[in-house]
């Protein structure tokens, strides 16, 4: 019996004793299979290899970036955020190994893992025992889990307080459990918004986008953005991150609005004339 993990998004499955005919993740409209075809690993499998190795990097005070090289299926990036008293993992990657254990130990090991939705489902129950935290998944995107724990915590409503100064909110949009972490205390205190690909920040910096599917260029409605909008114009925060190492640095907020504007009025004719 193995947990396959699915090469092209990386999500790990529950045990079995052959790989899956599917992957539920991929196998529908925001993702897509492989032109090459379903492929399965193991997390056994790639720390045999010796490929791969995890970086983690300090982005500013209380704030690590971790991602793989080389790239592993999507190729995001997890953010570890040392609150106050409180460590979380926001999403998660594939591939843990027993230096990657070390060095977040030193760090302080994770309290807890939140997800932004179910891309990044990754081998989110690896990484929970390891460290014996929970993992906190929106109950709207309950039906993506493709294994199974007691470790999973459903939260419900629009917004969760997992600490003193990190907040979990159900934004929607790409999943209808699609949650941002919003962390208080970051950028100096001015506040910092962690929003895996819920919304993007593009090549302009300065700018961030919405989508329903990336990778197969799916647009999501004006009207559901515009509630996006309406909701983050509640939360305050001057930095962004997004799932690809992306930032907006400063002023994140008023880019999330001018943002948000600027796509419904694309999508309304409004914007330009071609």
């Amino acid at each position: 019996m193995e947990n396959f993990i699915c090469t092209t998004c990386g999500v790990q499955a529950e045990k079995s004793v052959a790989e899956p005919d599917t992957c539920t993740i991929c196998n529908e409209e925001r993702q897509y299979v492989s032109p090459n075809g379903q492929a399965w690993t193991t997390l056994e499998e790639m720390i045999q290899a010796e490929t791969y190795k995890n970086e983690i990097v300090q982005e500013e005070a209380g704030l690590y970036n971790l991602s793989t090289s080389p790239n592993f299926a999507i190729g995001q990036t997890a953010y570890l955020v040392q609150g106050r008293n409180f460590n979380l993992l926001w999403d998660c990657i594939t591939y843990i190994d027993p230096k990657t254990i070390g060095e977040i130990k030193k760090l302080g090991g994770i309290d807890a893992i939140a997800l932004s939705h179910p891309h990044y489902y990754s081998t989110q129950v690896e990484w929970a025992e390891a460290f014996d935290a929970s993992i906190y998944i929106h109950e709207d995107d309950k039906e993506w889990v493709t294994r199974p724990s007691d470790r999973i915590i459903f939260w419900s409503g629009e917004s969760l307080e997992l600490a003193e100064d990190i907040v979990l909110h159900r934004v929607g949009g790409h999943f209808k459990g699609a949650a941002a972490a919003e962390w208080k205390t970051g950028s100096d205190g001015k506040g910092v918004l962690l929003t895996g690909d819920i919304i993007r920040v593009v090549a302009d910096r300065q700018w961030v986008t919405f989508m329903y599917s990336y990778p197969n260029f799916i647009p999501l409605p004006a009207s559901i953005v515009e509630r996006m909008a309406g909701q983050l114009a509640g939360i305050s925060f001057n930095r962004m991150y997004d799932a690809f190492h992306r930032i907006v640095q400063e002023d994140a907020g008023a880019a999330v609005q001018r943002s948000a504007k600027r796509y419904v009025d694309a999508l309304n004719g409004e914007l330009f004339d071609t």
